[in-house]
């Protein structure tokens, strides 16, 4: 069994665990394996271990990075949307936080005919620093996403906590998107809208709090190589 291997399992024990606690079915958490500066050998050694799927921070690493993976899996880009040709690499974009971005991304898509499932990620945290849309903001992108941009497809929410040594510390923003997630799929009329929360240092929190995607990196890989 590779180390991967290896610490994936103790990740879905430890989120098995964290279902029980909150009365949910671990099938309804999926692993997002974070590959940032990690080379290809190990995005084909985590799907081999079984991770739902490959994520990547920059465009251009997942464009060199991509055609020498052979193994199958979703990709999702959960970094900011530098070029378009995200729109060729990805199942899935997960930082969507603003009209514009929207109206670009359905630009290029509507010639292709093409739905892209996409996340909306919330800057719950209000950090400058950080990409996402503020939560007074939310629903009228989501209303612009509906009636502007057909070729989009809102599947969830995503957010990133402000960091704390504390795990914990990260449940309140947990919670507070699980409450605008029921909220906004109850009025826009949808079944449901998918959690994407919880990191290496607090995912099994995010899992007691409804998260369904974990984004995990130094959990499964250890530090990321240096880039040179």
């Amino acid at each position: 069994m590779s180390r991967v291997n290896q610490r994936l399992q103790q990740v879905r024990d430890r989120i098995a665990q964290a279902c029980h606690r909150a009365g949910r079915s671990p099938e309804e958490v999926k692993v997002l394996a974070v590959t940032k500066t990690h080379p290809p050998e190990v995005v084909e050694e985590a799907i081999a271990a079984g991770v739902d799927a490959i994520g990547e921070n920059r465009v251009q690493e997942a464009a060199e990075k991509k055609p020498r993976v052979r193994a199958k899996a979703a990709w999702h880009l959960v970094g900011s949307l530098q070029r378009n040709k995200a729109l060729e690499l990805f199942d899935l974009i997960a930082t969507v936080d603003r009209p514009s971005l929207a109206d670009t991304l359905e630009r290029h898509l509507a010639p292709t005919g093409r739905r892209l499932p996409i996340m909306v990620e919330v800057n719950l945290g209000r950090e400058v620093q950080k990409g996402g849309i503020l939560e007074e903001e939310l629903e009228p992108l989501l209303e612009h996403l509906f009636l502007r941009c057909p070729h989009l497809e809102p599947v969830g929410l995503l957010t990133i906590p402000p960091y704390h040594p504390d795990p914990e510390q990260s449940r309140p923003y947990f919670r507070r998107l699980g409450q605008l997630a029921r909220t906004l799929a109850g009025r826009f009329g949808l079944a449901s809208l998918q959690l994407s929360m919880g990191m290496s240092e607090d995912y099994w929190v995010a899992v007691e709090e409804g998260a369904h995607w974990v984004r995990l990196g130094r959990v499964l890989f250890g530090e990321r190589q240096q880039v040179r």
